[in-house]
């Protein structure tokens, strides 16, 4: 019976996060996805020897530089400088926050039903894509992660919760997610979340942003009432993309560095840099139970006041506990994935290949399989470099856990990709947002835009290489704290450098390229 069940549940998710793809089956071609409102965006156009120079070489040079950076003790106390800021009072803020979110949801839908047609114009579609995709996501990995409390999705649910309390008399009428199903569903969804954006005019047509949104909302609010509070930490793709940006973030609430799905989730142990323990538990992970209690900061005051904490940007990532389980990590490269498809798909050497594939492939069909070939070939990739470390480090240390110990370093290579690919995007636009907001079911004759200067294009390239410097650093941090002596975490560092610096430089030519819409 229990099997029995597990199938049950496993169908019963998979059927919910294939109405997410289903919405691309019914959207109609498009030729552009977000980048359709971006007419104002310039490319970072640059001479590939300038991009073979800053990606490969500074990056290696930076790792060089980390090299320097040897003593156990020393790196420990730089992850654990924190400064601790009392925001308590605030707390009276967060009905006020959670009633923006749900507003700003009930906007989107009904502006983008009754608003303009021209999505320059459209609220909604402006508020979608760069009010929230675009400067809110920015703020989650370069200021805090508000979207637990922002999330108009978990009040709605959290609401619906209470009242279906009230009517059945406090039974909860939840099921348990199985440990079986992991998080690959999320992994599922975030790519087929992409591809959507991709494929459909969902950046182009308000109608279709509603519609989509409108589904998403319907399926969001059916797996938190089946399942709870889990959907949104192992299967909902928005939710857990914000966790992971929020890790990297320089402030965070006192008392939370842990991620909430690892301290619910049994963890990796390591012992003298020997992986222990090899039972397989959720989502393919070797386990040992794990504490449940948040860890202790020094973030709490002795009057019992909550704090935030302060700390250097990615310490969340250093200290993250344990190795990830393989669903983890496959998000995490599917995260890093995505963001790298989303540039790829708009340069004009992909589109010439899509018009060429498309006499015997549907623009369609190449998008779905490149997004899926893609991603397997990242996840392959990765796990071929944690291979190796066994060689470099010589080490006992499982593929497996090695794959999962680093994996928290990949998660500023793709904030760093997101910056470069949407701050253009966002101040370029952020004026036409402000304008609409004073109307929003107005049709003007024009919005401002902002134009961006010429040397604006190099911080682009800037903000590549900045996300794979942190990663190095990350990267560095863990490898000192799961390998002993000072040769061995240096050494298992090779293969990943190597990696990185294709990537970095990969990334900057897709960076560099001008706008293209994508081909569909």
């Amino acid at each position: 019976m229990t099997a029995v069940r597990r199938t049950v549940h496993a169908r019963t998710v998979g059927v919910l996060v294939g109405c997410l793809v289903l919405c691309a089956g019914f959207a109609r071609p498009a030729l552009a996805h977000a980048g359709s409102l971006s007419g104002a965006l310039r490319s970072a156009q640059a001479p590939f020897w300038l991009v073979l120079v800053t990606g490969g070489g500074v990056v290696a040079a930076s790792f060089l530089f980390a090299t320097l950076v040897t003593d156990h003790e020393t790196i420990r106390e730089v992850n654990d400088r924190r400064l601790a800021l009392p925001v308590g009072g605030l707390r009276s803020l967060v009905p006020v926050v959670r009633g923006v979110g749900v507003g700003g949801l009930l906007v989107v839908l009904v502006v983008g039903l009754l608003g303009p047609r021209d999505p320059l114009l459209n609220l909604a579609v402006l508020t979608v894509w760069v009010g929230w995709w675009a400067g809110y996501t920015m703020s989650t990995y370069l200021v805090a992660d508000s979207w637990p409390l922002l999330n108009p999705w978990r009040t709605l649910s959290s609401l619906l919760e209470r009242l279906r309390g009230s009517v059945l008399g406090g039974a909860s009428g939840t099921r348990t997610l199985p440990a079986s199903v992991g998080a690959w569903p999320s992994v599922a969804g975030l790519l087929a979340l992409v591809w959507l954006e991709v494929v459909s005019p969902v950046g182009e047509r308000p109608t279709t942003l509603v519609a989509v949104v409108a589904g998403y909302t319907v399926v969001t609010l059916a797996g938190t009432a089946l399942y709870g509070g889990a959907w949104f930490d192992r299967v909902d793709p928005i939710a857990r993309v914000f966790r992971l940006y929020g890790l990297m973030a320089p402030l965070r609430r006192a008392g939370f560095d842990v991620p909430p799905a690892a301290r619910a989730s049994p963890q990796p142990r390591h012992d003298g840099g020997v992986a222990v323990g090899e039972q397989e538990g959720a989502g393919g992970r070797d386990t040992v139970e794990a504490s449940t209690e948040p860890t202790p900061s020094t973030g709490r005051r002795e009057d019992g006041a909550t704090d935030a904490t302060l700390s250097l940007p990615g310490t969340a990532l250093v200290r993250y506990p344990g190795a990830m389980g393989r669903d983890d990590v496959a998000f995490v490269v599917a995260l890093l994935w995505v963001t790298t498809y989303d540039g790829l798909v708009s340069t004009p050497a992909w589109n010439g290949v899509v018009r060429a594939l498309s006499v015997v492939v549907p623009p369609l069909l190449t998008h779905l399989v490149t997004a899926v070939v893609g991603f397997g070939l990242f996840l392959s990739v990765y796990r071929v470099s944690t291979r190796f470390v066994s060689q470099t480090a010589e080490t006992y240390v499982t593929t497996r856990f090695v794959a999962g110990w680093f994996a928290p370093a990949l998660v500023p290579i793709a904030a760093g990709y997101h910056v470069a690919h949407f701050l253009g995007y966002f101040l370029s636009l952020a004026p036409a947002l402000g304008t609409l907001l004073s109307a929003p079911l107005a049709a003007p004759v024009s919005v401002p835009l902002l134009s961006l200067p010429g040397w604006f294009g190099s911080l682009q390239l800037g903000f590549v290489v900045a996300g794979h410097l942190l990663a190095v650093w990350v990267a560095h941090a863990r490898a000192f704290e799961l390998f002993s002596g000072r040769l061995q975490p240096i050494r298992s560092q090779y293969p990943f450098v190597v990696v990185m610096v294709v990537y970095t430089m990969t990334s900057l030519w897709i960076v560099a390229q001008p706008f293209t819409a994508p081909v569909t």
